[in-house]
């Protein structure tokens, strides 16, 4: 059975007590809000809410299965009432947006630990990718139920929607610290560098698109992808600074321009 958001009669903003305020049939105001319908914690015991709520939703994703789980259910689990669960995450459907932006935050953290001190390129994009795939490990479980919702491409909480252009744009910042913290960067054409970090990103979701149906004890053909893919990539990087290859790379400038990045929402602009 699939919940539905309670009325705006039983909607109670955050309140010091567990249970929230008494309904009083009065219109809630409309909360601040993130992209994708996520009401902007406004106290540091509001962030601890909405934290406690998705936190408490990731759990109950993994023991019984993201459909099998409702709002209701979460709500009994993380100890608010329902309308508070719905304060911060408009559906269900939304607590995906919740987790992609707390997977682009560990993640980030994470990645950026384990380059301290490496230079080589092809080795920062390995650890990078592969830090993703150690972040998001616990959830590979319910990982194809996400993937249901996120595929759509009219949907907003696609990782290519202008809603989810936060969480992306974290993400792309991170790629492009791979390259500018490698000593490959300064050899690069600057139109090409400042192109890279998205086509990395993109690089990102084929990894993830293949984890998703990798059935593979520990993800590990998954693992081995992203082992065997990222010194090819290094090396086509690398080729692109010489002459010869000059035209190659002003045609595919051309191409990404043309038909990838307009595909991918509101892109960071530097």
């Amino acid at each position: 059975m699939t919940d539905t958001p309670a009325s705006s009669a039983n909607v109670d903003e955050p309140s010091n007590s567990a249970s929230g305020s008494p309904s009083t049939g009065e219109q809630p105001p409309t909360p601040p809000q993130l992209p994708g319908g996520r009401a902007l914690p406004k106290t540091d015991k509001s962030e601890q809410t909405r934290a406690l709520i998705l936190d408490t939703a990731m759990r109950l994703f993994k023991e019984r299965g993201y459909d099998k789980t409702t709002m209701r259910a979460i709500a009994a689990e993380a100890g608010v009432s329902v309308g508070n669960a719905y304060y911060y995450f408009a559906s269900k459907e939304f607590l995906i947006q919740g987790f992609y932006d707390q997977m682009t935050y560990e993640h980030a953290a994470d990645a950026r630990n384990r380059m301290a001190g490496k230079k080589d390129f092809s080795e920062r994009l390995e650890i990078a990718l592969t830090s993703w795939i150690d972040c998001a490990a616990e959830y590979h479980g319910f990982a194809s139920q996400f993937f249901r919702t996120a595929a759509d491409p009219t949907s907003s909480l696609s990782p290519f929607s202008n809603e989810s252009h936060p969480a992306r744009a974290k993400s792309v910042e991170l790629f492009h610290e791979v390259l500018t913290g490698s000593e490959l960067a300064p050899k690069l054409d600057s139109e090409l560098a400042d192109l890279l970090p998205e086509l990395l990103w993109l690089h990102l979701m084929i990894v993830v698109l293949y984890w998703v149906f990798d059935r593979t004890p520990d993800t590990e053909r998954t693992r081995e992808f992203v082992r065997r893919s990222t010194p090819l990539a290094g090396r086509v990087i690398n080729l692109s600074r010489y002459r010869v290859f000059r035209p190659i790379v002003r045609d595919a400038k051309g191409l990404i321009h043309d038909f990838i990045l307009p595909t991918i929402g509101r892109t960071q602009s530097r």
